[in-house]
This record gives C-alpha cells, sequence and structure tokens, in this order.
C-alpha cells in the first residue's frame, strides 16, 4: 500500500501501515471494478491486493516490479516497531537505572580525543540516553561548546581542515545504505516469465530430438534459435529494467539531499545536509527537520514533532529542562539554535535508516489501469492460443497437416515416437510463443519507462518528481492554485515606500526625515522581531543579510536607517517570541532594556497591525491617538501601496511592566504577548517584480483549459495588482467577487455556497491555511483535479490535501500535544491552539491534494515532504512545463497502447485463420519473439519517450475516467490492423501466384512466401511506430528527428530485419535468402502507407 504520506522520508508510509486503512473505505466503494482506482494515493492494502489478485501475469516479478511491494512494507514496518522498542526499553532501562542511583550516580568525566575535549561515544550516549545529568557534568550546552571547540555565537571556523579533522573523529552525516539490486537480478527476473521457461524447455526438447535425428551439424537449427530468440528476449529486457533501476536511484538520492543554513565563521551558509558536523550550529526555523542529534542552545516556543521517531503523534516543546533534539524530526513551532553533537550511524534515525531500505515501488492510477487493459488482452491471447493449439494438434493427429512436399507429417502407426513428438513440440511451441506475443508484459512497464524518462527531463526543466503518479496526474489538472510571492513574483523584496511620522516619506530609507526616538524605536524593533541575521565582516566589506526576502528586505531598509544589527541586539534580551502566525499574520517579541523597561514589538499584515493601534508616533515624537482621520489616513496609504502592487507591512509596539511578566519558565511558555493597545511605528511598502515570462506561462495554461488561480495571504488590493500584471485576472471589471474574493469572505460561506462560488475565484487575498484548504476541497468536489503551490508549512494542508478529517491538540500538562479527530462539520467553529493552526494539518489524515507543488529555494521541509513535486527555481513557468511533462505521460501511453494492439490485432489474426485453414502458422516461433522483441522493449523506448510537444498545450485536459483508448486511437488502430491483416492474409493465401512461384519447388515456394510474410509484418511495425507518434495529427513525420532515441531504434530494427534476411543462416530463423531487391521493394511498398 501507498501510505497516506508515502512522500521522502519512509517512516510516513510505515506510521500509516499500522492503521487498518478502514477510514478510506468510503472513498472506494463505488467502483467493483479492481482495476478502476482514482488515485493510488490512499488506496487501502486490499484495494492494491485486489487489482494484483485480478491481473492475469505471466512474470510477476517483471509485472509487478514497480508497484508497491506489500510484503516488504509489512516487514518493513515490523522492522520500524521492533526497533522503536529497541530504543524506547533502552531509555526506559536508563531512566530507571538513573532513578535509583540519584544519590551516587557519578559520570564519567569528558575523554579527550585528538583535538576534541570528548569521545564520540560519549556524546552518543549522551544524545541518545537524553542524559540531562551527563550534560550538567560537562558544563551544560557552553561546556560542550568548548570541549566540541565550537563558539555558540559565532559557530565553528569552517576551514576544510576543520571540518576534516572532525569528519575523522565523529563520523560524516551520512549513513550506509542497502545496495540496489544488481544487473544480474534483473536477468534472473526476466527469466521467471512462464512463456519463456516454457520455451526453453521446448527448445531443449527440440534441440535433443533435432541432433538424435539429423545429427548435430543440422539438428540444432530449431531448438537452438529458438533458445537464443529467448536469451536475447531476456538480456534485452534486464538491461532495459535495469537502465531505469538506476534512473530512480538517481533521483531518489536528489530527493534526500536536503539543503539548509548552519553558522560557521560569523556568518550563516547553506550547505548540504550531508556536509553536517559535530559542533556545528544550525538555526531552526518552522518547518525544518532537524539535520542530526544535538542539544538545544537557545529557542524561543521550539516545538518539535517527534513522531518519526517514537510513533506516537505528540510535539514536544524543547527548553533548557530538555535540550536534546533527534535526527529526522520536523520543527512544529517556533525557532531556535542547535548544537549538533551526534551525525550519520550515530544518531537513532542513522541506525534506523542503515536497517531498512526505502522501496521506490509505487502504482500509479494509469498503471493500475493498464494492468486492465493487459489482462483482458492477456485472456483474449490465451484463448486464441488455445484454440490454435486444439485445432493444429488435432489437424496434425488426424493426417491432415503435410510438409512442404505434399507428404502428411503424421501416419498412425507409421511415424516413430520421436517424429510424433517433435511436431507436437513445435505446435506447442507456436501456440507459447503466440502467448508470448498476445500477453503484453511490457504495457505497464511502459508507464514506469515514459514516468522515469519524464522524471530524468523534468530534473532539468527544474522540476523534482517525488512520487510517480503526480506526473500522469498533472496532465489531467484543470486548475492551479498558486502562491503570489516567489512563484508568480521574483521573490526579491525591497522596501520601496515608508509611512513615519505621520507623513509619507520617499525614498523610504531619508533617515534624516524622521525624528530620532522612532528611529531607535524602528531600529530596536527591526532587529529583535526577525528570525534572519545580518553578518558585517571584521575587516570591512560589503554586510551580508540571510532570512527569508520578507526579513531581508527589512532588514537592510534598517541597515540604511542606521541599524547596528549585533549592537542593537546586544542592548536588549529577548523575553519571549511570538513567530509568525499565518492564521493572525503576524510576530512579536518582548524584549527587555538594560533599564528594566519591556518593549514588545509587533510586525505583520499592515492593516491587521493597524486594527490593533491605538496611538502613533508624530514627526515631534508625540503620540498621537488613532483617530478616524488618522486611521483613514494609514487605510489610504495601505490602499494606495497596494495599488501598486507593493506588499504592506506595519511595525508598531507598546511598553509593558515588568513585574506582570511571569517569572517562571513553564508560564513564560503559555504566556501571550499583548497585542492590543500598540503604537504604530510605520507602514512601509515592499515591492517585488513579477518573474519576465510568468504572463505567458498564465496566457499558455489558459489556452490548455487550464485555470490558475492566485491564493495569497497579502492584501487583497495587492494580490489584484498582480494579478492584473500577471494576466490572471484579464481587467479591472474582472477584478470583482467571486472572482476576486478574501480568505474571511469564503471561509463564512456553507458548504454548498463555497462550492458554488469556488468555480469562479480567481484570486484570494489575505488568505489563511484553513481557507486555501476549504477552496481545494470545494474545487475537488466540483470534480476538479487541483494542483496547488505552496512554500511553507502553512501550505502542508492544501499541498498534503483536504478530507473530511483533521487533527487538532490539545496541550498536556506535559508540554506535548495529543491528537483528537474533529469532523467536517465541526471544521468551521474549531479553535486550534496556535502551534496547530499552522502545523497539525502536515498530519492529516484522509486523502491528499491531487497534486502538491512545492518550492524548492523557499520552501520548508514540511511543504517538500507534503508534495509530490519540488520546484526547483520557484519558477511558475516551471510549474507549466510540468504541466506539458504530465501531458506527454499520458499521451505516450496513448501511442504505445494504439501500437501494441495493432501489433496484437495483426499477430493474432494471421495466425489463427492461417491455423484453422491450413494447418499451420506462417510466423514461426523465432519469428515471433523477434516481433515481440520490437512491440514490447524496443516499442516502449521508442514510444515512450517521445518529448512533449506545444501541440499538448491546445487540448484540453484529460479527464480522470477518460478511456484510454479514444475514438481517435480506435479508427487508427483498426484501420491500420486491418491493412496489416488484408497484406498478410493476402500473401499467404495468394502470394506464391503474386511472386511467380507456381512453378518453384513447393517447399523452396512457402519458405520464400513466409518469408516475405515475415518481412511484411516487421516493416508494417517499424512504421506503425511512425503512426502511432501522431494519433491525432496527419504529419506524423513532424519533429521525428529531435528524438534521436526512436530514429535509433528504428534505424537498430531495420538494420537487424535486413541482417536477418541477407547475412543471418537461412536455417536458424527458418526464412529464405531474398534478394537485397527484394527487400527493397518490400521495404517501399510498406513506406507508401
Amino acid at each position: 500500500m501507498e501510505g497516506i504520506n508515502s512522500k521522502g522520508s519512509p517512516y510516513n508510509r510505515w506510521r500509516d501501515l499500522e492503521g487498518d486503512g478502514s477510514h478510506f473505505g468510503e472513498a472506494y466503494d463505488g467502483s467493483s471494478d479492481p482495476f478502476d482506482i482514482a488515485s493510488t494515493k490512499n488506496a487501502p492494502i486490499d484495494r492494491l491486493r485486489r487489482w494484483r489478485q485480478a491481473a492475469l501475469v505471466l512474470n510477476a516479478s517483471r509485472r509487478f516490479r514497480y508497484t508497491l511491494h506489500l510484503k516488504k512494507e509489512e516487514e518493513k514496518r515490523q522492522t520500524l516497531r521492533k526497533f522503536r522498542v529497541h530504543v524506547q526499553a533502552l531509555r526506559a532501562a536508563y531512566l530507571f537505572q538513573s532513578a535509583g542511583d540519584q544519590t551516587n550516580e557519578v559520570t564519567k568525566p569528558p575523554v579527550p580525543r585528538g583535538d576534541f575535549g570528548i569521545s564520540q561515544d560519549q556524546l552518543a550516549l549522551m544524545t541518545r540516553d537524553h542524559n540531562s545529568v551527563a550534560l550538567e557534568e560537562y558544563g551544560g550546552v557552553k561546556g560542550l561548546s568548548d570541549l566540541l571547540k565550537t563558539n555558540l555565537d559565532k559557530g565553528i571556523h569552517g576551514e576544510d581542515a576543520d571540518l576534516l579533522a572532525r569528519r575523522n573523529m565523529f563520523g560524516s552525516n551520512t549513513y550506509p545504505q542497502k545496495r540496489g539490486r544488481s544487473f544480474w537480478m534483473f536477468l534472473w527476473e526476466a527469466w521467471q516469465d512462464l512463456t519463456l521457461v516454457i520455451l526453453i524447455i521446448a527448445a531443449v526438447a527440440s534441440l535433443v530430438l533435432g541432433i538424435k535425428t539429423e545429427g548435430i551439424k543440422e539438428g540444432w537449427y530449431d531448438g537452438g534459435s529458438i533458445a537464443f530468440a529467448v536469451i536475447l528476449v531476456i538480456v534485452v529486457t534486464a538491461i532495459s529494467d535495469y537502465r531505469q533501476s538506476l534512473q530512480f536511484q538517481n533521483l531518489n538520492e536528489e530527493k534526500r539531499n536536503i539543503h539548509l543554513e548552519v553558522v560557521r565563521g560569523g556568518r550563516r551558509v547553506e550547505v548540504s545536509i550531508y556536509d553536517i558536523v559535530v559542533g556545528d550550529v544550525v538555526p531552526l526555523n518552522i518547518g525544518d527537520q532537524v539535520p542530526a542529534d544535538g542539544v538545544l542552545i537557545s529557542g524561543h516556543s521550539l516545538a518539535i514533532d517527534e513522531s518519526s521517531m517514537t510513533g506516537e503523534s505528540k510535539i514536544v516543546h524543547k527548553d533548557s529542562k530538555r535540550p536534546f533534539l533527534m535526527s529526522g524530526c520536523k520543527v512544529a513551532d517556533g525557532s531556535g539554535t542547535m548544537l549538533v553533537t551526534s551525525v550519520g550511524i550515530n544518531t537513532e534515525w542513522g541506525l534506523l535508516m542503515a536497517s531498512i531500505s526505502e522501496d521506490t515501488g509505487e502504482e500509479t492510477p494509469l498503471q493500475v489501469r493498464l494492468n486492465g487493459v493487459a489482462t483482458f488482452i492477456g485472456i483474449v491471447g490465451l484463448t486464441v492460443a488455445a484454440a490454435v493449439l486444439v485445432v493444429l494438434l488435432i489437424r496434425y493427429f488426424t493426417g491432415h497437416t503435410k510438409n512442404s512436399d505434399g507428404t502428411v507429417q503424421f501416419r498412425a502407426g507409421k511415424t516413430s515416437l520421436g517424429d510424433a513428438v517433435d511436431g507436437a513440440i513445435k505446435i506447442v511451441t507456436v501456440a507459447v510463443t503466440i502467448v508470448v506475443v498476445a500477453v503484453p508484459e511490457g504495457l505497464p512497464l511502459a508507464v514506469t519507462l515514459t514516468l522515469a524518462y519524464s522524471m530524468r527531463k523534468m530534473m532539468a526543466d527544474k522540476a523534482l518528481v517525488r512520487r510517480l503518479s503526480a506526473c500522469e496526474t498533472m496532465g489531467s489538472a484543470t486548475t492551479i492554485c498558486s502562491d503570489k510571492t516567489g512563484t508568480l513574483t521574483l521573490n526579491q523584496m525591497t522596501v520601496v515606500e515608508a509611512y513615519a511620522g505621520g507623513k509619507k516619506i520617499v525614498p523610504a530609507d531619508t533617515a534624516p526625515y524622521l525624528p530620532s526616538v522612532l528611529v531607535s524605536l524602528l531600529i530596536e524593533g527591526i532587529a529583535q522581531n526577525t528570525n534572519g541575521s545580518v553578518y558585517a565582516p571584521d575587516g570591512g566589506g560589503e554586510v551580508e543579510v540571510s532570512g527569508s526576502p520578507t526579513e531581508k528586505a527589512i532588514l537592510q531598509w534598517g541597515i540604511k536607517l542606521g541599524m547596528n544589527f549585533d549592537a542593537v541586539r546586544s542592548e536588549s534580551s529577548i523575553v519571549r517570541v511570538f513567530p509568525f502566525n499565518s492564521e493572525k499574520k503576524r510576530g512579536g517579541v518582548a524584549v527587555k532594556l538594560a533599564d528594566a523597561q519591556v518593549h514588545i514589538h509587533w510586525k505583520g499584515a499592515a492593516e491587521i497591525v493597524l486594527a490593533s493601534c491605538t496611538q502613533c508616533m508624530d514627526s515631534n515624537e508625540g503620540l498621537v491617538g488613532m483617530d478616524e482621520e488618522k486611521l483613514l489616513f494609514f487605510k489610504k496609504a495601505i490602499e494606495d501601496m497596494a495599488a501598486n502592487s507593493l506588499r504592506c507591512v506595519a511595525i508598531a509596539y507598546r511598553t509593558y511592566d515588568w513585574n506582570d511578566i511571569p517569572n517562571d519558565e513553564e508560564s513564560l511558555t503559555k504566556w501571550a504577548l499583548p497585542e492590543d493597545e500598540l503604537i504604530l511605528l510605520a507602514v512601509i511598502g515592499l515591492k517585488d517584480p513579477c518573474r519576465p515570462g510568468v504572463k505567458d506561462a498564465v496566457q499558455l495554461c489558459q489556452n490548455a483549459g487550464v485555470k490558475v488561480r492566485m491564493v495569497t495571504g497579502d492584501n487583497l488590493q495587492t494580490a489584484k495588482a498582480i494579478a492584473l500584471e500577471c494576466g490572471i485576472l484579464g481587467s479591472n471589471a474582472d477584478a470583482t467577487e467571486p472572482n476576486l474574493i478574501e480568505g474571511k469572505s469564503f471561509r463564512a460561506l456553507s458548504d454548498a455556497q463555497r462550492e458554488e462560488v469556488a468555480e469562479m475565484i480567481s484570486v484570494m487575498g489575505r488568505s489563511s491555511p484553513t481557507d486555501k484548504l476549504l477552496l481545494v476541497q470545494a474545487l475537488r468536489k466540483r470534480g476538479h483535479v487541483v494542483a496547488v503551490t505552496g512554500d511553507g508549512t502553512n501550505d502542508a494542508p492544501a499541498l498534503h490535501e483536504v478530507y473530511y478529517d483533521f487533527i487538532c491538540s490539545t496541550v498536556s500538562f506535559h508540554g506535548t500535544y495529543s491528537y483528537s479527530r474533529y469532523t467536517s462539520s465541526a471544521y468551521s467553529g474549531c479553535h486550534l491552539p496556535n502551534i496547530v493552526k499552522h502545523w497539525c494539518w502536515w498530519d492529516l489524515i484522509g486523502a491528499q491534494a491531487d497534486i502538491g507543488l512545492a518550492m524548492g529555494i523557499q520552501g520548508t521541509e514540511v511543504a517538500k515532504e507534503s508534495s509530490d513535486i519540488i520546484i526547483l527555481d520557484d519558477n511558475f513557468a516551471s510549474v507549466v512545463k510540468v504541466v506539458r511533462w504530465g501531458r506527454s505521460v499520458y499521451a505516450n501511453i496513448q501511442k504505445f497502447i494504439q501500437f501494441q494492439l495493432t501489433v496484437n490485432v495483426a499477430a493474432l489474426v494471421i495466425n489463427v485463420v492461417a491455423a484453422v485453414s491450413s494447418g499451420y502458422v506462417p510466423l514461426n516461433a523465432v519469428q515471433l519473439l523477434w516481433v515481440n522483441l520490437i512491440m514490447d522493449t524496443l516499442g516502449a523506448l521508442a514510444l515512450a519517450t517521445e518529448p512533449p510537444t506545444d501541440h499538448l498545450m491546445h487540448r484540453s485536459p484529460v479527464g480522470r475516467r477518460e478511456p484510454l483508448i479514444t475514438n481517435i486511437m480506435w479508427r487508427n488502430l483498426l484501420l491500420q490492423a486491418a491493412y496489416q491483416v488484408t497484406v498478410l492474409l493476402v500473401l499467404n493465401f495468394r502470394g506464391r501466384s503474386l511472386l511467380n512461384l507456381q512453378h518453384d519447388d513447393t517447399a523452396h515456394a512457402n519458405k520464400v512466401k513466409n518469408t516475405l510474410i515475415f518481412n511484411a509484418f516487421v516493416f508494417c511495425q517499424i512504421f506503425n511506430e511512425f503512426n502511432a507518434r501522431k494519433p491525432d495529427e496527419s504529419n506524423v513525420f513532424s519533429g521525428v528527428t529531435k528524438n534521436h532515441l526512436f530514429m535509433g531504434i528504428v534505424g537498430l530494427t531495420l538494420v537487424l530485419q535486413v541482417s536477418s534476411d541477407l547475412v543471418i543462416p537461412v536455417h536458424v530463423i527458418s526464412i529464405a535468402k531474398l534478394s537485397f531487391s527484394s527487400c527493397l521493394v518490400t521495404l517501399i511498398f510498406f513506406c507508401g502507407r
């Protein structure tokens, strides 16, 4: 089963498997067809078993290679459970022992190793056991950092020699991975096809009988040629599958390579998770993954989701009493910094990853449907093969089968046993070979082949596919709900306008026009109320600013106002932080000054912060009441800036009495920052230009029948201006409700109203995660296939998609969160704790979004893990390329189906008619195996790797339930098959007269005729590949030279076919040598098709 959250980290899938999946039942009870699974993302195990059991399969290891291995999933789940139990047991034993020995417990002093004051064993033992006593013995976090030669503020030096020394002493942040399957394993699996095994047995029997009766010089031809043909099919199949496997391994490596920031040499630098070393100082923000084991240096409302390691859905607060952090867990809320103490195999996560391997198998809806098609074709093929076998055996043993010279092959009582057995073996061989051709084992694999090819090419187009099914689903997308910032815009923000001191300041960094007290308060609020940082090189030089684009822009504005970041932060201490919240759309911080004053600074959406302000500061440094006139002035300022596509942010503060702040740590963590009676300091406008080419990309989507909707947390007027610039809104006339709507207005509607309004929405401003969730839900109820882009933790609900259940949290006394389920009827009135409002959605139980697209640059790890595809350059144009590739996947599969079914119909009809009418088949076993190779492996490679064309974006999206074989395909298929059958039957029954062979020796004439039939049939398939390239276009050769693989396969097939006529000994494949002119005539004749 593909679990609920089966993306990226394997524990998601196992956690889902621990449930019975029963809550999905209702979604799948509507269809009795085992091959009709609209979404394999959420399909329960029983449903996945059903379609496997219903499939007609001759080689299970090949047919189900790239689907989820259900038995292995169960084994992994058991391994995970055992590992967790083992870890918990060790920890419990330690706690029990420490409780009994508290009075005389002595921690071993740190043992110096190399250049460091502590050994890896001591670090690992302390971290795994969460041994706070040992940490205190080492001098707390500060003492531990000294032992590791780390500055808690500036991190390690980060020089190559320092990094090498740390890796040599403490290991690298990697773990041993189980090796992928070798080529020989693929060869063994390809060998296990039942029909090929039967053919090998028949070949051996034929070889023995042939050598016995005709001698080794002549007797090996029949058996040896069949064996060679079977081996060729096996080798080519194994090579193709092995190459696919390597592609998937490379893509999985890309998925695991997370990039994050660390502090080295006083500056924040981005590194790969594999480059983290012991002693690194790592900033943690909401949505990040904890990259290694470590201890907390400092944190503000830091909460960690440890379900990946404990298996329990609980979120644990981290503070000085609970400082230990485990690798692989996610930051659920707040922010902080950690000191890395163990990496790689020395962490619990590393041990877990080394003990299991992630199964890359995953069925896709198209794969399941094609298994149904293959099963139907296989049943027809088996029926035909059985009929041919019966007819040929009856004709043979009743004396109606004759040799080429007219003699009867079998005479009762006169034909020897060996000859009779040899004749029967040849008949069985032909029947089995018909089964080989008729049962298209390669049909479902063609999906995986085209998906693997598309995934590799999409990487070049800046899209990393995390789920195979997302490729094909994108071809059916009817609407894209896109973020604004960073997706439609460049995410390169600058402060261009400001309203402060009661007037407009242009340019915004004109500090001399602002009162000194106002500037001082602004600088204090900017420096303290941020999760960004500023690095000023000691020797001078350009200042480096890090953080989100919004934070960077505001920090750079602060620097222009005269801010010394480090100095300002050292003048006051942070008491409490309220991280930016997507629900409240603001973040705050309480700081204590040197004179014991407390300032509470708020920053966030301009109109929301403005609503909490009761005063503002004027140009004379005096406080002025926020009367109606002032309120209108600032509202007008916000509207004007928003109309100019500016993001509006307000900065405000208030004073607070130190005595009113809780003085114990537990009460302080629950203290809510006051957000009333604020003093407005400034309203600033940030410019974020639209991406070049985004308007063309939006237009391309609209032409393709895909509606682009902007869903943003920004002001509605800002969203409107950007939407007009991007082409999402055609004109100001379109910018009215419900085309343009605020999140709270949409949220207030009833379910039925939301469904109706959702269809018309083009822009949603001031949206919360809840609103995005409800919009996706309403659109899906209307039958849309929805793609959602997102970059933050707040987007995980919509990326992960909405169903009718979601999780709420309640706070327990131990600082953890226990989940309880609410139904959708309780949804609108549910008041969640702040932490849950933008986090717990990541663990949503229920269906997931059709396609979740996360941003690779600005996206958090939570958003990426909840997504199906990661857009590596955060560009909307790349999203459109994903749509093109999605449609290409579906189109390529349809091409291959048309090609394969044409071959099936022609091969079956010619063999059945010939067998019934004359008692023999014109295409022998070796020839049919060669056709099977062209059809299955080479045909799939040629057609499944067609690159996308612009023509695909002029079609409407493919519906979920639309038939795989369209009316146009039926027309092409039936016409092609009728043409091939007509030509082959004419050659079969009138070939001798057409070729003027009436007077030739009968045996030679039949062999020439059958050779021509064989050539004709193969050339039919070669040129049918061209026809299948463009099923709905008249010019099938358009762009053919750009597909080098297609041209190479066609060329190779032609060369091999001509070689079989001119070079290979005739006895090997039972054909007559044709002259070059005969081959050329055949080629020209079928080119004329």
